[in-house]
């Protein structure tokens, strides 16, 4: 009899596939939506990208790293490595790469946790964080945000238990905008046992106030149960190449460099990580920052003239709790043109993008007050 397939017989999708009982009950991942293709009055501000593209010399070293992806990347990312060493102030060995801050933190919970241990986080914050935790059999307790949508410090230290091997502190955090201080990081590191490691997600630390920014280096060398994780993705607008890293202190580096996939950092992403790190890119980079400010600080002074009352915003974004409402506002800056990301009955996150965005966003603020028919 022959074995041969028949070409013209396309096997059914098997649904006998043991897949892990937890995915069932795993969120998805939800990313910002796109603008249409059309862009002449549609804007994407769902994503909390950079409304700038790479800098000029940035953008020639990925393309020259194109030149050699025939070749595996430098695992050990050695010269990188070494610049944000030198950057931060540590051994080259303390920094952990992978694919944006989002895989490190998934890293962190593959290093530190164990099926059903326990990782704290505030609620609501980055969507990935109960995806990862969950994916890798950990158990999310998640502690909700105050009433002014600021971390409640007090609460997740009291949540910490014998199983918590994890916290992580999103500031400014995703999607409210609402940051922690420096003092107010060092109580809270004063209430959490030393065993328990501590990461501080600052994927938008540059679009913060300067002035008052937590300074978290020093807080870093004070505490070794803490990390820092940082990504490229954001101010330096390497979004779509996927680099971010971790500080770490050397027992949970090494760990990190245990569980990270190999040569996930590529050479595009790594030769444009490192053109950034150049002091005239940085330049650039800092005067991207102050725009970036000085527009959040200009639409919500607009919004606040409109009568909203906008909770504290230190990222490239800002937040309306909207609540059940939230899905109806979204829709309505979609109808005009605006592409906004919707949290439930939470609030919805506008970043801050493009001037023509920015200022599409007041007016949509102020038709929606208003209540202009669609």
């Amino acid at each position: 009899m022959s074995t041969t397939p028949d070409p013209d017989v396309v096997p059914a999708p098997s649904e006998t596939i043991r897949v892990r009982s937890v995915l069932e009950e795993l969120p998805a991942y939800v990313a910002g939506k796109p603008a249409a293709e059309d862009r002449s009055r549609r804007f994407k501000a769902s994503s909390n990208e950079s409304p700038f593209p790479p800098v000029a010399a940035v953008r020639d070293a990925a393309a020259a790293g194109l030149e050699v992806t025939n070749r595996y990347p430098d695992a050990a990312a050695h010269e990188l490595r070494e610049a944000l060493g030198t950057k931060h102030g540590v051994d080259p060995s303390q920094i952990a790469l992978s694919t944006g801050s989002v895989a490190v933190t998934g890293d962190l919970v593959r290093a530190l946790v164990d099926q059903g241990d326990e990782v704290v986080y505030p609620w609501r914050s980055f969507e990935a964080y109960p995806i990862l935790v969950g994916s890798h059999g950990g158990v999310s307790v998640q502690v909700p945000l105050t009433a002014e949508l600021e971390y409640d410090l007090d609460a997740m230290a009291a949540a910490v238990t014998d199983r918590t091997r994890l916290i992580i502190l999103c500031t400014p955090n995703n999607p409210t905008g609402a940051s922690l201080s420096t003092a107010q990081i060092e109580a809270f590191l004063g209430a959490v046992p030393e065993d328990v490691v501590v990461a501080i997600d600052e994927a938008y630390r540059e679009f913060h106030d300067p002035a008052t920014v937590a300074g978290t280096a020093g807080i870093f060398r004070r505490h070794g149960n803490v990390v820092l994780l940082r990504t490229f993705s954001k101010l330096q607008g390497l979004a779509g190449l996927r680099i971010g890293y971790a500080v770490a202190h050397p027992r949970l580096a090494r760990a990190l460099s245990q569980v990270t996939v190999p040569f996930g950092a590529s050479i595009p992403a790594q030769t444009a990580a490192l053109m950034s790190l150049r002091g005239d890119v940085q330049q650039e980079l800092d005067r991207r920052a102050v725009w970036i400010r000085e527009e959040r600080s200009r639409v919500l002074s607009a919004l606040a003239e409109q009568g909203w009352q906008m909770p504290s915003a230190q990222g490239n974004f800002v937040y309306f709790p909207l609540g059940e409402q939230t899905t109806e506002f979204a829709e309505f800056a979609d109808r005009r043109g605006l592409v906004l990301r919707a949290y439930g009955t939470d609030g919805v996150r506008a970043t801050i993008a493009e001037q023509e965005a920015n200022d599409l966003l007041i007016e949509v603020a102020r038709a929606w007050r208003e209540r202009r028919p669609a």
